[in-house]
């Protein structure tokens, strides 16, 4: 695919692990697009007014600003190591990590990053960071989360809703690029309900939910086919709850895409209940698109 208009995919890094594995991610995706890719680290310590320089007689490199450079460094070429030949570049700028990177994200292709940093709270399985720019960035999130894999399919969570056919259409392009089929899956959950007063029992014909739910993947799938010919599509509908259908799907799956928010979901949360859920279990890492405008 070409890069039409040059926009890079951007990767934050703070020298810890899960960076690094988002740097490797982050390099491979931009190969696959044919973009340029920026590794970039959000330097806090100016904002809390701490000295960043060495001081007189300190060993050299001991400085923050210099211990800056030399993460950056170490980034940029992990990404040359993972994709020969790709554009890479390296900059530090001034301000907290998800500020930094939410600034970025009106140019950005794609912002990748690890699903925790260094500072993390333990019993957070995804960091603060993750989740503060997968819920306001203007781009697609890329969150490296479980286990890398170079097969399987690219697995997207459909509610028929506005987000979901945007998400579609992110899913179908990075099959696209993949060389993979494009798995769609719909949960649903109907739980039996009662009226008010002495009405009987809600009765719900699994058949008629299942035909229902089947009419609404299939139109959120309209138009697919003549928009990406090439990519094969298969799909599924399946009655449970749609995190733990998309976590079991994440399993064989390349990439897991889910839309920020989507049917149903309540509208206080950063982030949809189903997007947490699956940044927080999913077995292969995780994008999530935001909704168009």
């Amino acid at each position: 695919m070409n890069s039409a208009n040059g926009a890079a995919v951007v990767v934050g890094v703070d020298g810890s692990k899960p960076a690094l594995k988002a740097v490797r991610l982050a390099a491979q995706e931009a190969a696959r697009r044919e973009r340029p890719l920026r590794v970039v680290h959000g330097f806090i310590w100016p904002l809390l007014r701490v000295p960043v320089s060495a001081p007189a007689g300190a060993p050299p490199g001991s400085g923050l600003r210099q211990q800056a450079e030399e993460l950056v460094a170490a980034a940029v070429a992990e990404a040359e190591s993972a994709a020969p030949g790709l554009r890479v570049s390296g900059e530090i700028i001034d301000g907290e990590a998800a500020a930094v990177l939410l600034g970025e994200s009106p140019t950005a292709a794609m912002i990748v990053l690890g699903d925790r940093g260094l500072g993390g709270f333990a019993a957070l399985v995804v960091g603060s960071v993750a989740i503060q720019v997968a819920s306001y960035a203007d781009c697609p999130v890329l969150v490296a989360r479980g286990s890398p894999r170079a097969t399987g399919p690219v697995v997207v969570g459909v509610d028929g809703s506005t987000l979901s056919h945007a998400a579609v259409d992110f899913a179908a392009e990075e099959a696209a690029v993949r060389g993979t089929r494009l798995h769609t899956v719909l949960a649903y959950t109907h739980p039996a309900s009662s009226g008010p007063g002495d009405m009987q029992p809600l009765v719900y014909e699994e058949s008629e939910l299942r035909g229902e739910e089947d009419r609404v993947l299939a139109e959120s799938l309209r138009g697919l086919a003549e928009r990406r010919p090439g990519v094969p599509v298969t799909r599924a509908v399946v009655h449970a709850r749609p995190v733990a259908a998309l976590v079991e799907a994440s399993r064989e799956a390349q990439l897991l895409v889910v839309g920020r928010r989507g049917r149903g979901e309540l509208t206080g949360l950063l982030l949809g209940s189903v997007s947490q859920g699956v940044l927080h279990r999913a077995d292969c890492p995780v994008a999530v698109v935001r909704a168009p405008g």
